[in-house]
C-alpha cells in the first residue's frame, strides 16, 4: 500500500498535536503562576472575601505577621514557609515541632532547615495548648482512645510531638 492511498487522520487524532497542547497548556500555567506570586501580600487581603476558608485566613495571619516585619529583608522561602506553618498550627493544631519536621520534610513542603524553622518560631497567636487539646479531643472522640494512650501519642516522635507540659493539659482537660 502506497503512502498516497493512506487516508489521513483528522487533526486531533495525530500524537504530536496533543503534545503541542499539553506543552502550551503548562507553559501558561507556568506563567500565569509566576505572576500571582509577585503580586504584594496588601493586595492580596484587600481583595479576598468576607467568607474565608481557613487557609485562607491563617495565610492572610501569616501574610500580616510577615508584614509586620521589613519584606525586603525576609527571603521569599521564609515568608512561605511561615505562611505554611500558620495553616498547619490553625487548621491542623500541630504542635510547633511537627509543624517545623513538615516544612522541612522531602514528603512534605520541602524547606530548608533554616525556613523552616522561621517559619516554625514566627507564628502568631498560637496556643499550643490549645492545639494538644483540639488534638486529644480528636483521639478521644473519633479513635476512643485511654487518656494514657492520648498523652502518649501527643507526645510521640512518631505522633504529634507535643511538649509533655502541653500533653498533660490536654489530658487534664478532656472531661471538661
Amino acid at each position: 500500500m502506497s503512502m498516497k492511498n493512506r487516508p489521513s487522520k483528522p487533526w486531533y487524532k495525530v500524537w504530536w498535536v496533543w503534545l503541542i497542547i499539553v506543552v502550551v497548556v503548562f507553559s501558561v500555567i507556568g506563567v500565569s503562576g509566576e505572576n500571582s506570586g509577585s503580586s504584594s501580600s496588601s493586595s492580596d487581603s484587600s481583595s479576598t472575601q468576607t467568607h474565608s476558608t481557613p487557609k485562607k485566613e491563617s495565610s492572610q495571619k501569616a501574610s500580616a505577621s510577615v508584614s509586620s516585619e521589613s519584606n525586603s529583608e525576609i527571603p521569599n522561602e521564609y515568608k512561605n514557609a511561615l505562611k505554611s506553618a500558620q495553616t498547619y498550627a490553625d487548621t491542623m493544631h500541630m504542635s510547633k515541632r511537627a509543624i517545623y519536621d513538615q516544612l522541612k520534610s522531602k514528603h512534605g513542603d520541602q524547606f530548608s532547615a533554616k525556613a523552616a524553622y522561621y517559619g516554625a518560631t514566627h507564628l502568631k497567636n498560637v496556643d499550643w495548648n490549645k492545639n494538644a487539646l483540639k488534638s486529644a479531643r480528636t483521639y478521644d472522640k473519633e479513635m476512643h482512645m485511654s487518656p494514657n494512650a492520648i498523652h502518649d501519642q501527643l507526645t510521640s516522635e512518631h505522633g504529634d510531638k507535643f511538649t509533655q507540659s502541653q500533653a498533660d493539659y490536654a489530658v487534664s482537660q478532656l472531661g471538661k
